[in-house]
């Protein structure tokens, strides 16, 4: 059976932001004939913000903070209560503390279930502000060099980039790829995502299902599933 999985920043969605009107009409209809599945490193409450009520309550299963929090609808499958560390914790503050870019606005790590964004410019970024940061991460692939970093020395957890300005850190092995263990062997997943790169937090995941489409935007995912209806693949 074919099943979809959809990231949500950069893929449903603007990052961090709610999802195009039109589209959420059009994607609903796609969750009521299809089976989908969400898997984001926000939580339920940013997720529902974003996406809306009606998508949220019509996919099969929100896998938020990577797949480290699972929800079906209003009921809790399961939470990860992992917590970060102290000694990767003062390592990252001190990344925070010698970083070249200009600005703090706070909120630089936020503690999920199973999982810690850590953002050098911080989640209290306006969008100016994450413009800035995109423009200079971009120019200085300072996230990427931190998690390559990270990753050397704290060989039991995992540094990944995630969304625009982020890093999602967990243990290893509790990315979104661990999704995976709740299907069936003759499913036929289907994913898509924006961060499928190695190094990206939508890569895990993209190595172990049986068909991916890295996109750039909700656009471009729309035109993936209208080609995949018009093949008869989706409904």
């Amino acid at each position: 059976m074919n099943k979809f999985i959809f990231d949500v920043d950069g893929t449903l969605t603007p990052s961090r932001a709610r999802i195009d009107k039109d589209f959420a009409v059009w994607f609903g209809h796609f969750c009521e004939d299809n089976e989908v599945y969400l898997v984001t490193g926000s939580d339920r409450d940013k997720t529902i913000e974003q996406v809306g009520e009606y998508i949220y309550h019509k996919c099969k299963r929100v896998y938020q903070c990577n797949g480290n929090d699972v929800w079906e609808g209003d009921e809790n499958i399961r939470t990860n209560q992992w917590i970060l560390p102290e000694s990767p914790h003062h390592w990252l503050a001190e990344r925070l503390t010698f970083s070249d870019f200009p600005k703090r606005t706070g909120l630089h790590f936020e503690h999920r279930p199973g999982m810690v964004n850590f953002s050098i410019v911080g989640r209290n970024a306006n969008a100016d502000e994450r413009a800035h940061y995109v423009k200079w991460d971009k120019d200085t692939s300072e996230r990427a060099n931190i998690a390559i970093t990270f990753n050397a020395i704290f060989s039991d957890l995992d540094a990944r980039v995630g969304g625009e300005t982020g890093i999602d850190i967990s243990p290893r092995g509790y990315d979104k790829s661990q999704i995976k263990e709740d299907f069936w062997v003759d499913d036929t997943l289907w994913f898509f995502g924006d961060a499928i790169y190695e190094g990206g937090n939508d890569y895990p995941l993209a190595q172990v299902v049986d068909n991916y489409r890295q996109v750039r935007d909700w656009r471009m995912t729309r035109e993936y599933l209208q080609i995949l209806q018009e093949q008869g693949i989706a409904s």
